[in-house]
């Protein structure tokens, strides 16, 4: 019979549960990069949202066990996560860029439009000057 864990259950079982808790994260993480790249209409927020209380689950998981539970194979798909988190990163980061890019795209072609010299400081000047 293997000793409880911090909480209460057997480490067995919480090792089994981190081992499913790595495997949704990297599932939802894989597909979040995935769509980000590939789908203009992908839910972002939705997926961040899930991305977050799997992180937290992994993190209580974790945090019951204790270092010394951890195998290799737990360690070692921990590195795997990490990676694919950075993967996950770079293609957010891309995602933002491209947003803001867009975003001052459309900032430039409002103030030009709107900047038709009708109502420009200039134009005041030179009415005033006229009067």
């Amino acid at each position: 019979m293997q000793p409880p864990s911090r909480d209460g259950s057997n480490d067995g079982t919480a090792l089994m549960n981190l081992s499913a808790i790595i495997g949704r994260i990297e599932e939802t993480v894989e597909a979040e990069t995935a769509s980000i790249r590939t789908d203009i209409r992908f839910d972002i927020k939705a997926s961040n949202a899930r991305k977050s209380r799997y992180l937290y689950e992994l993190n209580k998981a974790v945090s019951n066990l204790g270092e010394q539970s951890l195998g290799h194979e737990h360690r070692d798909s921990i590195v795997r996560l990490r990676e694919k988190l950075a993967a996950n990163e770079a293609a957010v980061l891309a995602h933002l860029n491209a947003v803001s890019e867009v975003a001052a795209l459309m900032q430039e072609a409002i103030q030009r439009a709107e900047a038709d010299g009708t109502y420009t400081a200039n134009e005041f000047g030179r009415t005033a000057a006229q009067a």
